[in-house]
């Protein structure tokens, strides 16, 4: 995905402030998988040594039997704080999920999809 410009239409904040982050062949313990009515599949709840559970796109997860893994990519779970009408360059979609950058700040992190409106100029 090229980068994209976006808008926010419907604010977001983090329940997660400690965010699971790893690099690629860390081992990962693997769990549940995510279940909502959001769309957001393939979403897996996994941790890995000294850190708190966080959800990780089953995509990155190479899977050794039903609760071991290990990470095919450096990963973080850090989702971005935005509020209505903020701007943000995207880069990245997972899941129902954007990676996106602040365009007024260095700040970047994971936005749900329908939280945001492309900007077409």
């Amino acid at each position: 995905m090229s980068h994209k410009k976006y808008v926010v239409i419907i604010p977001h904040e983090s329940e997660f402030p400690e965010p699971i982050t790893f690099k690629k062949g860390d081992p990962l313990l693997v769990g549940e998988e995510y279940k909502g009515s959001e769309g957001w599949d393939n979403w897996i709840l996994c941790t890995t040594p000294g850190q708190k559970p966080g959800w990780v796109p089953g995509q990155i997860i190479e899977r050794f039997g039903n609760l071991h893994g290990k990470a095919l990519d450096d990963y973080t779970a850090k989702e971005l704080n935005v509020l209505e009408g903020d701007l943000l360059l995207c880069s990245k979609s997972l899941n129902g999920w954007l990676w996106c950058e602040k365009l007024t700040s260095a700040e970047s992190g994971w936005v749900p999809l329908g939280n945001l409106k492309e900007v077409t100029e």
